[in-house]
C-alpha cells in the first residue's frame, strides 16, 4: 500500500518550508525513521525522518520549492496512489527546470515571448521561466534585457542562481521590514575605553547585552512586537543575536537575559553564535525574541543603520571600536571610542524615548561596574 508523506507542522508560527534537500531517490528502499528530506525553515535546516519504510515510490517536490505546511511531498511503498497524486503531473527537477544550453526549442515560451525575446537579443536559454511549469514570461524576458544591458560581445551573460534557503528568508523578512516599517535611527558616541580596562579577557558583548537589558527596563516600549493593531509589551527579555554565517545572517534568540551573570551571557553567546555557523540551531532557538542586538566587531564599520528585525519594534547595532581623539575636560585625547545605532519603528517608538534609551546604554558601558 502506498503512503503519502506530507510536509508537517514544524513548530508554532512555521507555515511552510522549503526543499532544501533530498536525502531519498526515486526507487530507493528505505526503512522507517531513515533520513528522508531536509526542510529550510526559520533560517535553520531540519532534518525529516521517513515516517514509514517501503520504495520511495515518487518525489512530489522539488529541491528549491517552497510549499505549505500540508502539502504532499513524496510516496513511500507499493500499490494504488492517492487519486489527486496519480493524477497529478511529475513535478520538475531542479536540473529540468534550470538555464539548458540545449536548442531553444526546448525552451518553454509562447511565440509572442519569443518574438520580444528576439527583438531584445536575449538568448531564452539563458533564462529560468517563472510562469508555470518554469514558462519563460514576458517579465523575464524584459528584466533579462533591463539588468544584463543586452547581449555584450566578448563577455557571457554572467552566472545566475535561484534566491533559495537562507537567502530566501533573508531577502523576504528584509522586504517586509523595509516596507511595512518607518524606521528611524538614532546614533550615539560612545567611550569605551574604561570598560576595555575592566573587561578583561571577555569580550564587549556581554556588557553591550546586559546594558541592553537595563535600558530595556528603563524603555519598555522597545521591548515590544507589533502584533496587527496591538502593540505587545513583553516582561521577558530574550534578546536576539545577530550572527553573520556562511548561510548568511541568522537571529537566534538568548532567553532570559535578564537573569544571566556576564560570564553566562558571553557563554550563551558563544555557544548560540557556533551553532549559527556549523547550521545546528533548533527551530526554537530563532523565535520569540523581544528585542534584536546586532555587533560585527571590526567588521561593524563606522556605523550602520541596522534594519528592525519586524515584529520587533526595535534593534541596536554596536560598531568598530578604536582609538580615536576625543575631548576630556577639555583636553584632547586618545580614547577608545565606537558608536551606537539605535533603529526604531515610529508606530511605536517616539525618537526622544529611543534617544533615552540609547544614552542609557551607553551611561552604563562607559561606567562599568
Amino acid at each position: 500500500m502506498a503512503y503519502e508523506f506530507k510536509l508537517p507542522d514544524l513548530g508554532e508560527g512555521v507555515a511552510e518550508g522549503e526543499i532544501a534537500r533530498w536525502l531519498v531517490e526515486v526507487g530507493q528502499v528505505i526503512e522507517e525513521d531513515d533520513p528522508l528530506v531536509e526542510v529550510q525553515t526559520d533560517k535553520t535546516t531540519v532534518e525529516i525522518p521517513s515516517p514509514a519504510g517501503g520504495k520511495v515510490a515518487r518525489i512530489l517536490v522539488a529541491e528549491g520549492e517552497l510549499v505549505p505546511v500540508g502539502t504532499p511531498l513524496v510516496v513511500i511503498g507499493d500499490g494504488d496512489l492517492p487519486a489527486e497524486t496519480a493524477a497529478a503531473p511529475a513535478t520538475p527537477s531542479v536540473e529540468e527546470r534550470a538555464p539548458s544550453s540545449e536548442p531553444s526549442e526546448r525552451v518553454k515560451a509562447t511565440p509572442l515571448v519569443r518574438k520580444i525575446a528576439g527583438e531584445l537579443g536575449v538568448d531564452l536559454a539563458l533564462l529560468a521561466g517563472t510562469g508555470p511549469g518554469g514558462r519563460i514570461t514576458e517579465e523575464d524576458v524584459r528584466r533579462y534585457a533591463t539588468f544584463s544591458g543586452g547581449p555584450t560581445p566578448g563577455h557571457g551573460a554572467g552566472r545566475r542562481v535561484p534566491l533559495r534557503g537562507v537567502r530566501r528568508q533573508i531577502a523576504q523578512h528584509l522586504a517586509t521590514s523595509h516596507q511595512e516599517v518607518p524606521a528611524v535611527t538614532v546614533v550615539e558616541e560612545c567611550d569605551f575605553t574604561a570598560l576595555a580596562a575592566a573587561r578583561g579577557e571577555r569580550s564587549y558583548l556581554p556588557y553591550l547585552l546586559q546594558a541592553v537589558v537595563g535600558g530595556l527596563k528603563e524603555v519598555p516600549e522597545l521591548n515590544a512586537t507589533l502584533d496587527g493593531q496591538e502593540i505587545v509589551f513583553w516582561d521577558r527579555y530574550d534578546l536576539g543575536l545577530a550572527v553573520q554565517t556562511e548561510e548568511g545572517l541568522v537571529v537566534p534568540v538568548l532567553r532570559a537575559a535578564d537573569e544571566k551573570s556576564l560570564d553566562e551571557l558571553e557563554a550563551e553567546a558563544r555557544r548560540l553564535a557556533e551553532e549559527a555557523r556549523a547550521g545546528k540551531l533548533k527551530p526554537e532557538e530563532l523565535r520569540g525574541s523581544t528585542f534584536t542586538v546586532t555587533s560585527a566587531g571590526k567588521l561593524g564599520g563606522l556605523f550602520a543603520t541596522p534594519l528592525v528585525n519586524h515584529p520587533e519594534v526595535g534593534i541596536l547595532g554596536l560598531h568598530r571600536i578604536g582609538p580615536r581623539p576625543a575631548v576630556v575636560d577639555g583636553e584632547v585625547a586618545v580614547r577608545e571610542i565606537g558608536w551606537l545605532a539605535c533603529t526604531f519603528d515610529h508606530r511605536v517608538v517616539d525618537g526622544a524615548r529611543a534617544s533615552v534609551f540609547l544614552l542609557d546604554v551607553i551611561g552604563r558601558l562607559e561606567r562599568p561596574a
